[in-house]
């Protein structure tokens, strides 16, 4: 383990279960692998709008598919080498209340982590990403403001946000401004992949995706790399000088 990242997190929030493994899955992994302590919150089990397979057995109840959810992505965190906390507010719609965001404001101060990934700001193809996306942006403001839950023992700074690619990148106005190689993990993640059953039409698809970001990725660093993700940073980087 690398010591000077034993103390440090990594935080992930996700609006649903499967979209912390196609689309941060290997950084989830790379970093846990590096001694980062890697924390997932998923908003919803993605039960009503995410879980296709799940919902063409005869008799299937709501209830069901959340289990089966809940069971897939716990499988697939403990894989990535990550512990998940789930808020179960729903999807489709997904909808978060005060007492959810609240929740998010204290993991913040709890976990102090490194950096956050989260969903795309836009996705006009599913609206629960976005919603996910603000809502860890506001609770990553909300848990540096001293007059929130005063605690003068407390000391916080801001993480940098990096938004993970969305579906369909070209629509959502995503710019993969960074390309994480994740070659050290991509079996794990293909192991992740494997777990969710009730989507298992995006196996294949997120496969591409990462091949693709590895081409590009081995371009532009000079490096060869064969496995890809791509994110958008939030906010500027800063720099003692540039390279």
């Amino acid at each position: 383990m690398d010591m000077a990242s034993a103390a440090r997190s990594g935080l992930v929030v996700t609006a649903h279960p499967g979209d912390f493994v196609w689309r941060a899955g290997g950084a989830i992994a790379l970093h846990a692998s590096k001694g980062y302590r890697m924390k997932i919150v998923c908003l919803s089990f993605g039960e009503r709008g995410e879980s296709q397979w799940a919902w063409k057995r005869a008799g299937v109840r709501l209830e069901d598919v959340k289990a089966q959810r809940r069971a897939e992505a716990e499988e697939a965190a403990a894989i990535l080498g990550a512990t998940i906390e789930f808020l179960d507010v729903g999807d489709y719609p997904l909808r978060v209340g005060e007492a959810v965001l609240d929740r998010l404001v204290d993991v913040y101060r709890e976990e102090r982590p490194a950096f956050v990934l989260t969903h795309a700001l836009e996705d006009p193809y599913n609206f629960d990403h976005p919603v996910a996306a603000h809502v860890a942006q506001e609770a990553r403001v909300i848990a540096q403001a001293a007059g929130h839950k005063p605690d003068p023992e407390r000391s916080y700074a801001a993480p940098p946000v990096f938004l993970f690619e969305p579906h369909q990148p070209e629509q959502c106005n995503f710019k993969p401004q960074v390309i994480l190689n994740i070659d050290a993990v991509w079996e794990t993640k293909v192991r992740a992949f494997h777990v969710l059953a009730a989507q298992k039409h995006l196996w294949d698809y997120y496969t591409r995706v990462a091949l693709n970001r590895g081409v590009q990725g081995g371009r532009n660093s000079g490096t060869a790399m064969t496995y890809g993700e791509a994110y958008q940073r939030l906010f500027p980087m800063t720099l003692e000088e540039l390279a």
